[in-house]
């Protein structure tokens, strides 16, 4: 006869029920790590493609920028002999502040800066360099000082030791003043009293808390320029004011021009400043050196613009030509600033 045993239910032993919520966790934690990285990597990608989408829109705009330079100059040649007295502009007249071209890509705008605009810093009397660092909100006793450093930096040498010369021998490192005519306007750094402010402009307080920006010596002072006259529509207001034009004459110029460039002479004599002292030392545009600043924007696919800009500039001779280009380019900035 058989004999019916117990039957015994094997339940789970918590420990066995423990593996399995550390297993759960441990999954879930390793999930949400990945997670996390996949968001970083994904990040990390977008981020990569929209810096070189940027690259890429910037290394265009670029090259449509130099294209509306060597455009701008050709106009400014050819408008030399296409232009008739009282018809309409043909590529470029003299006065003209800004040239305007649309490219398949994108829209350039070329701004066309006589380097007549600014005082020749070779040639500028000491006078007129004194009313220009006066008007670039320099003490009286700093600008003369300043003033006098420039003119000493570009005297010859003499045998007496100057002491401005003492002034660069006791630096460190040393190095002796050039006493010959500036190549370059950014010589002018090495001057006795002056800034990186006051040579690049710098924003200063205005009316109420607002910052206006002031232009620099680099604005106003070259070494390709003139020092007997500057060009009306272009010339910064300091250097308005170093010429020998009061604040009033100035003030009119300036929202003269704002409004629209003096383009014939009759126009300078209808502003009325005629009376005043400097005035007899402006022109309208320049001889054939010129600073070409190209601002380029690039259009997308819907027609609208980019949101990136591209500003370049040349400094180009249109009378020197060689044989494979029609003008020389004397210096050449691969970015350049404009408000």
């Amino acid at each position: 006869m058989a004999i019916d045993r117990p039957r015994h239910t094997l339940l789970p032993s918590p420990r066995h029920g423990s593996n399995r919520g550390g297993a759960l966790l441990a999954v879930l934690w390793l999930v949400a790590a990945l997670s996390v990285i996949a968001l970083a990597i994904a990040a990390t990608v977008r981020a990569e493609v929209e810096r070189t989408t940027t690259n890429a829109e910037g290394v265009r705009a670029y090259y449509l920028a130099k294209g509306a330079i060597d455009r701008a100059a050709l106009y400014i040649q050819w408008g030399a002999n296409a232009n008739q007295p009282g018809s309409p502009p043909v590529y470029y007249m003299r006065g003209m502040r800004t040239l305007e071209f649309r490219f398949p890509t994108g829209l350039a705008a070329v701004d066309v800066m006589p380097e007549t605009a600014k005082l020749n810093v070779n040639r500028a009397a000491v006078e007129d360099l004194l009313r220009l660092f006066l008007a670039l909100g320099l003490a009286p006793p700093e600008a003369v000082e300043l003033a006098a450093a420039v003119d000493d930096w570009r005297k010859p040498a003499s045998e007496a030791i100057t002491p401005f010369d003492r002034y660069y021998l006791s630096l460190t490192p040393s190095f002796p003043a050039r006493h010959a005519s500036l190549e370059n306007v950014e010589e002018l750094l090495l001057v006795k009293g002056m800034t990186p402010e006051l040579f690049y402009g710098a924003y200063v307080p205005g009316s109420g808390d607002s910052l206006v920006w002031r232009s620099g010596v680099r604005d106003c002072l070259t070494v390709y320029g003139r020092s007997d006259s500057v060009d009306i529509n272009w010339a910064e207001p300091p250097v308005l004011a170093a010429v020998g034009l009061p604040p009033q004459a100035v003030a009119l110029i300036d929202a003269r021009r704002r409004q629209q460039p003096f383009l014939m002479e009759p126009e300078m004599a209808q502003l009325g400043i005629g009376g005043f002292e400097g005035a007899q030392r402006l022109q309208i545009g320049g001889r054939s050196i010129f600073t070409l600043r190209a601002t380029a924007q690039l259009l997308a696919q819907d027609g609208s613009l980019s949101t990136t800009r591209r500003s370049i500039a040349a400094v180009v001779d249109l009378n020197e030509r060689t044989v494979r280009r029609p003008f020389t380019t004397l210096r050449w900035y691969d970015r350049a600033w404009k408000q």
